[in-house]
C-alpha cells in the first residue's frame, strides 16, 4: 500500500448518481443502510434508548460534526466506529428536513492518508459544500460535495492542507486539531482549536494547559497561511481546558464562538469580531454542561446559521452507565439567539411542537410550602412538560421527573434563589441557579455517579418561572425562560418511575400552569 493510502478504510465506498432522482433510487438497495436499518431494529427495544433524540443506527458515536442546510435538507455528520474499520473514526451523516425526524445514510468521509477523520465543520457555498476536518496523524484535511445529498466526498489533492507542525513544550508555534471554517471577501479562514502550555503535547492530558484558537488563511484551500492565536484578552476558561472543536459565527451584530474542552464540554464566547486585526475579543463567556464531561455530561457542539441572525446548534451526550452494544446520543436541536441585552437566548427549535400527542393540562394551582402535590395524571418516559411558575416568596422550586410510586427514584429540577454567585467586574453578582440532581435517579448498581448540574440564571424581578422540560427515557433536559439550558443522562430501573410531583420549599408559590403531551419518536 502507498504512503498516499496509508490508513486506506477497508469498508467499500460507493459512488452515487448525481441528481436526486438517481441517488434515492440507489439507497433504496444500498447495503449499509440495509445494516443500519437492521441494527436499528435489533436495538429498538432498549429502554434506554432515546425515542426522540438522534442516536446513530449501532455502535459508539461521538462529536456531531458539519452541521450544515443545503438542497433544503439539513444534514448532521457525527463521528462514527464501523467495527469493520477497527473502530476507527469515519464521518457518519444523516439527514433531516426539520431537525426533529432524521434519516440515515450512508458514511460520508474515509479514512484514507490519515488514520481517523476526527472532528471538523462545514461551509456552505453557492454550488458545493466544504468540510473541513483533522485527520489523525497527518493534520487537518478539505473534502468536497456537490451532489444533493451530500454522499460524494472527494479529498483535496494537497491534503493536509494543514500539516501537523513540531511545536515545543509551550505550544509553540501552534498545534493542530479540530478545525472550522468561513468565508470572507478576500478569501477563506479556518480556525484550529486546541491549547498551548500544559508540557504534554499530546491531546491528553494537560492539567495546566490554556484553550487558544489559531486563525489560518488561505484563497484556493490548498495554501494557507498562519495569521496568529485569535481569541484577544481575557482568560474565562479555566486552566486544564482546551478549546476543541470551535465554530465560529455571526450572531446578531456580534459573534458566538461555539467549543468544548475535554474537562468541561460544551461552552461559548460571545463578543465582537474585529475583522481588521482579525481578532475576535469575548466579553461573555457562558457553557452548555455544568461540570465534568463525563458520566453523562454534554460533550461537544456542532453548529450552523438559521437564516435569521442566529444559529442551530447540535451536542452530544455522553453515558452514565458502562454501554452496551451503542453509546452516546445528541441533544435536541437548539436555537441560539443574540438577546437584546447582549446575552445568549437559548430555545428548543418550534418543529419540536410536531412531535407533541395527548396533552394533559394542571392548573392553576396554590403550591402550599414544604407539602410535595403528585399530579396523578402526568406521567411518562417520553414526554414534553411545559410549566410557568409563580415562585412568590419562595427560596426553592423543586419538579421531580420520573418518578417512582415509593421515591425510591427521582430526578429532581430545582429552582435556587441566590444560590449562584459569580464575580464580575470585581463585584459579586448574585444569581438565582438551575439544578438538575440525579444522585437518586437510579436504582442500579453500575451507574457512574455525577455530582448535580448546576447552572446559573437569574430570574427578572416580576418574571414567572417557565420550564421546558423534554424527557427522552434516558436523557433529561431544561430550557429555562429562553435563557438557559442544562441537560443530564439519567437511567431510572424501575419500569414504574415515571410519575412527577412538584413542591415549594420555605414559602408557598403558584403554579399557574403545567401542559405534559407524550411524544411521538422519530424513528
Amino acid at each position: 500500500m502507498g504512503a498516499n493510502q496509508l490508513y486506506k478504510s477497508p469498508i467499500k465506498r460507493c459512488l452515487y448518481g448525481n441528481t436526486l432522482t438517481e441517488q434515492l433510487e440507489q439507497l433504496g438497495t444500498d447495503k449499509q443502510l440495509e445494516q443500519f436499518a437492521a441494527a436499528r431494529q435489533r436495538l429498538a427495544g432498549d429502554p434506554y434508548r432515546p425515542a426522540y433524540h438522534f442516536v446513530a443506527p449501532q455502535g459508539k458515536m461521538n462529536d456531531p460534526n458539519g452541521l450544515c442546510f443545503w438542497h433544503d435538507r439539513f444534514h448532521l455528520f457525527y463521528q462514527a466506529y464501523p467495527d469493520e474499520a477497527g473502530r476507527r473514526q469515519h464521518w457518519g451523516h444523516a439527514v433531516s428536513e426539520d431537525l426533529v425526524y432524521w434519516q440515515d445514510l450512508p458514511l460520508a468521509i474515509y479514512p484514507d492518508i490519515e488514520r481517523k477523520c476526527f472532528s471538523g465543520s462545514t461551509l456552505v457555498e453557492s454550488d458545493r459544500v466544504i468540510a473541513i476536518y483533522h485527520g489523525k496523524q497527518a493534520g487537518n484535511m478539505i473534502a468536497v460535495a456537490r451532489d444533493p445529498l451530500l454522499l460524494n466526498w472527494e479529498k483535496l489533492p494537497g491534503n493536509p492542507v494543514i500539516p501537523i507542525v513540531e511545536a515545543d513544550d509551550s505550544g509553540y508555534p501552534y498545534r493542530v486539531f479540530d478545525p472550522c471554517i468561513w468565508v470572507e471577501e478576500d478569501g477563506y479562514y479556518a480556525l484550529s482549536g486546541t491549547q498551548k502550555d500544559g508540557g504534554n503535547r499530546s491531546m491528553r492530558f494537560r492539567k495546566d494547559c490554556q484553550m487558544v484558537e489559531h486563525l489560518f488563511f488561505s484563497k484556493d484551500l490548498q495554501s494557507w497561511r498562519y495569521e496568529g492565536q485569535f481569541v484577544d484578552g481575557g482568560r474565562y476558561t479555566q486552566r486544564g481546558e482546551d478549546g476543541a472543536v470551535p465554530y465560529f459565527w455571526p450572531l446578531g451584530d456580534k459573534h458566538i464562538l461555539l467549543f468544548a474542552s475535554h474537562m468541561r464540554g460544551s461552552q461559548y464566547f460571545l463578543g465582537d469580531y474585529d475583522r481588521a486585526r482579525r481578532k475576535f475579543k469575548p466579553f461573555l463567556h457562558g457553557r452548555f454542561n455544568f461540570g465534568p464531561i463525563g458520566h453523562g455530561g454534554v460533550h461537544a457542539p456542532s453548529a450552523t446559521p438559521d437564516g435569521h441572525g442566529g444559529c442551530y446548534v447540535i451536542h452530544n451526550m455522553n453515558e452514565g452507565i458502562e454501554p452496551c452494544g451503542w453509546r452516546q446520543i445528541m441533544s435536541l436541536a437548539r436555537v441560539l439567539t443574540l438577546r437584546p441585552d447582549h446575552t445568549l437566548g437559548i430555545e428548543p427549535i418550534r418543529s419540536m411542537d410536531k412531535l407533541r400527542t395527548t396533552p394533559k393540562r394542571v392548573g392553576p394551582m396554590l403550591l402550599e410550602a414544604n407539602r410535595e402535590t403528585v399530579l396523578d395524571d402526568i406521567r411518562g418516559n417520553t414526554i414534553e412538560i411545559n410549566a410557568i411558575i409563580d415562585p412568590q416568596d419562595a427560596n426553592q422550586l423543586s419538579l421531580d421527573v420520573l418518578r417512582s410510586p415509593d421515591l425510591s427514584e427521582f430526578t429532581s429540577i430545582n429552582f435556587l434563589r441566590n444560590a449562584h454567585a459569580s464575580y464580575r467586574t470585581c463585584e459579586l453578582a448574585h444569581k438565582d441557579a438551575i439544578v438538575i440532581d440525579t444522585s437518586r435517579s437510579s436504582l442500579r448498581s453500575d451507574i457512574l455517579s455525577r455530582p448535580p448540574e448546576i447552572a446559573p440564571f437569574e430570574l427578572h424581578e416580576s418574571e414567572d418561572l417557565h420550564l421546558r422540560i423534554f424527557i427522552d427515557r434516558s436523557v433529561v433536559e431544561v430550557f429555562i425562560n429562553g435563557r438557559q439550558c442544562l441537560a443530564q443522562r439519567v437511567y431510572p430501573q424501575r419500569p414504574d418511575s415515571l410519575g412527577l410531583s412538584i413542591q415549594s420549599r420555605g414559602r408557598q408559590s403558584v403554579l399557574r400552569e403545567l401542559t405534559c403531551w407524550q411524544m411521538k419518536s422519530i424513528w
